[in-house]
């Protein structure tokens, strides 16, 4: 199945219970492409319509497999559901399990899964020939998520800006793209950053995407960026502020501070296949990579998506969410062991 089937029928037909999202290979290319983005979206829509919000803390577990032992991820996947009806079992980083000594016991699970749990792996690589990628063929379902094409990136533009309320120019789409390229973490951003400069507007125009690049909140965005490197809330909490005082909406901004921190994520994880980021946005989330590592980084970007989940799903004010989240994310500091092993 291709993710975007998926992201489409969330909720409509019941999944079986281990669902593997990889990367794709079409017969053409000469190596097989992962768009994380959807992925995680596609994630994100299975376990909203699995688990209902107030039932997340006791139905739904998030783990990373080389953080995690296979035996405790099993148990719990296990482990019945409290007042659910399914329990939700997300392990990422799942690549790891290409070698079936990584897997260990989780390999028995997957032959003799639970039906009331759900057990969801995200594997940036896969390789087809081993018993892990089998097995999840045989008792489960693949859910392949390839990079899409600049057309596709476009029709995708598109569509999104259609649920924001936009018509989009084809020029202006095609600037987007151009600017953002290909991953759409970045191209959301864009858009985000697009839509807001436009405000009422019915139409984004290519001036309107040229325009809005040069908008002055980007540098508020920078200045939110030094300040958790520098680990300063203060600050942080200043350069939010500005921005929240631009009229930036808060799902904008949590995504502007996701952004910072994957950018920073791969920084620090560089020699772990994490693709590069340019050299000034390199430069602006070193201190970030430095301070935290590779590992907390992950946990970050958890608590980011946690915030964000918590800001769409309760009544919880959006701007002291956001608020706790920088100060968490500026007072974060690493110590010398953790920064030696990160």
């Amino acid at each position: 199945m291709n993710v975007q089937e998926l992201i489409r029928g969330a909720g409509k037909t019941p999944l079986p219970p281990v669902v593997l999202f990889c990367p794709y290979k079409s017969p053409k290319a000469r190596e097989a492409t992962f768009e994380p983005y959807l992925a995680e979206e596609a994630i994100e829509k299975v376990v909203a319509a699995a688990v209902e919000p107030t039932l997340r803390d006791l139905a739904y577990s998030a783990f990373y497999a080389d953080e995690t032992a296979p035996a405790e991820i099993a148990l719990e996947a296990q482990t019945l559901p409290f007042l659910a009806a399914r329990r939700v079992v997300l392990v990422r980083n799942a690549e790891l399990y290409n070698f079936e000594s990584k897997a260990g016991v989780l390999i028995h699970y997957i032959e003799n899964a639970s039906d009331r749990t759900l057990l969801l792996l995200l594997a940036s690589q896969i390789d087809r020939r081993t018993k892990f990628f089998k097995l999840c063929e045989k008792h489960g379902l693949i859910v392949e998520c390839p990079m899409l094409s600049d057309s596709a990136v476009a029709d995708w533009v598109r569509a999104r800006a259609e649920e924001r309320g936009k018509k989009i120019e084809p020029a202006a789409t095609s600037e987007i793209v151009r600017r953002s390229g290909l991953h759409l973490s970045d191209v959301n951003n864009a858009l985000n950053v697009v839509v807001s400069f436009v405000g009422d507007a019915p139409v984004i125009h290519e001036q309107d995407v040229v325009k809005a690049c040069a908008d002055v909140a980007e540098e508020e965005v920078w200045t939110l960026t030094d300040a958790i490197g520098a680990c300063e809330p203060n600050a942080a909490l200043t350069a939010l502020r500005k921005l929240i005082d631009m009229g930036k909406h808060p799902d904008e901004l949590v995504g502007a501070i996701n952004w910072i921190m994957k950018s920073a994520y791969q920084v620090a994880a560089a020699d772990k296949g994490a693709p590069p980021v340019s050299p000034f946005v390199k430069r602006k989330v070193e201190p970030i990579a430095a301070k935290l590592g590779a590992k907390k980084l992950r946990d970050a970007l958890m608590l980011v998506t946690d915030t964000h989940f918590m800001m769409r799903s309760t009544g919880v004010d959006a701007n002291l969410a956001l608020e706790l989240l920088v100060v968490k994310l500026a007072a974060s500091r690493q110590t010398p062991a953790a920064r030696a092993t990160g």
